[in-house]
């Protein structure tokens, strides 16, 4: 049971990491503070074989009109994506991919909104960057340099997703679960990080990547406990000095016809490990639990 003795055990445990600092840094005249200053990335997805329906765009001016919408709600950053991570969706072609995508980050952008475009091709982050997108959300696990090399030519973010036991996010096996599941994400992300500044980067959030499929994570109990941990112990991560990033998931076994109230509840434990950026499909009801988290001081 997730209670407060469990809560008081973690927090004991590595009371030396909870004041860990991150860098603070501004993107296109914005500045990230990050915690308790938290920030929302708002999802627009253009592929219509994702899994969150609501936040499904079926052309360009839905996107656009979905994004402008996030916007408004309080995301600062809008993400969008061409291609849906579930393991049954097609594989959508990178020129195809850009395709979709152009019209919206060219629109959005121009409008001063914050634009993240999610892929494991460099050719689609290539294009995307010059048409005004902010932030790389890089789904790819071989050859990074090419997109580090790529943020650091025009100053844009990158978000580092942890993609195991595969080249990119749709090309995963089997989750290897470690005893300590932080204690691997910690490694990963020390030698990704420490590659990106080399490659000149210098805006960068690390995301454990707990919205991805793998294989073996059907069973929902195995699955959500190693995205719970994932959340609370999300603080450790922080002691790269780089702000960390929760993509949140659903649980439909759980929640059934209230699913869309996962995302919330998950986000109450993402705060409680002290996120600075949460991507949600859910950014108005996001708003509300921080709001509402930040009243106790």
């Amino acid at each position: 049971m997730l209670d407060l003795p469990f809560l008081s055990e973690l927090a004991l445990k590595h009371a030396s990491l909870l004041g860990s600092k991150v860098a603070e840094f501004e993107l296109r005249g914005q500045s990230f503070s990050h915690w308790p200053d938290v920030a929302m990335m708002g999802v627009v997805n253009l592929s219509q074989d994702s899994w969150y329906r609501e936040s499904v765009a079926m052309n360009a001016e839905a996107a656009i009109r979905r994004g402008k919408r996030l916007a408004a709600e309080g995301a600062r950053i809008i993400d969008l994506g061409a291609e849906s991570t579930v393991l049954s969706s097609q594989i959508v072609a990178p020129d195809v991919q850009s395709s979709s995508l152009l019209p919206v980050v060219r629109e959005l952008s121009a409008s001063g909104l914050l634009v993240s475009v999610e892929s494991y091709h460099t050719d689609v982050t290539r294009v995307c960057l010059k048409a005004g997108a902010s932030i790389v959300n890089m789904t790819a696990a071989e050859d990074t340099e090419a997109f580090y090399q790529l943020a650091a030519e025009y100053e844009a973010g990158v978000v580092i997703c942890y993609i195991q036991n595969g080249k990119n996010v749709r090309s995963v096996g089997d989750f290897k679960l470690h005893s300590d599941h932080t204690g691997a994400l910690y490694e990963f992300f020390a030698k990704e990080t420490e590659r990106a500044v080399r490659c000149g980067v210098k805006r960068l959030w690390v995301d454990p990547g707990l919205g991805f499929y793998y294989k073996n994570l059907s069973d929902s109990a195995l699955r959500v406990r190693y995205q719970m941990e994932t959340f609370l112990n999300g603080f450790r991560l922080r002691s790269l000095g780089w702000p960390v990033c929760q993509a949140l998931p659903h649980a439909f076994e759980y929640f059934e016809e209230e699913v869309r109230s996962a995302e919330p509840f998950f986000g109450v434990l993402a705060l409680l490990g002290k996120t600075d950026l949460i991507r949600t499909h859910e950014v108005a009801k996001m708003r509300g639990v921080i709001q509402a988290m930040a009243v106790v001081k």
